[in-house]
């Protein structure tokens, strides 16, 4: 494991692949997988460290350096965690 969770199977959205290159895609999954939440905002992040206890969801945002938002998500029963754009949600 590489990081303090099991990713489950990484996917990502067209939408994503299209418009933040795969190395800053990765970078950021890297990152999240750390527990390096990106830039969520102070409650999404607390809720973050819960959920590493309690199974819940875990939910990140960074920004590829063309200023590109995309969320990480990974489920709660850690099966998959999805790259994807906002408004793919």
């Amino acid at each position: 494991m590489l990081g303090r969770f099991r990713p489950g199977r990484l996917v990502a959205t067209p939408a994503v692949l299209e418009v933040v290159p795969r190395n800053e895609l990765m970078n950021a999954f890297y990152r999240h997988l750390r527990c390096d939440w990106g830039d969520t905002c102070d409650h999404d992040r607390n809720l973050n460290n819960q959920a590493l206890l309690t199974g819940d969801r875990l939910f990140s945002v960074y920004h590829s350096a063309n200023d590109i938002k995309f969320w990480i998500i990974t489920e709660s029963d850690r099966s998959a965690t999805t790259i994807l754009l906002p408004e793919d949600y």
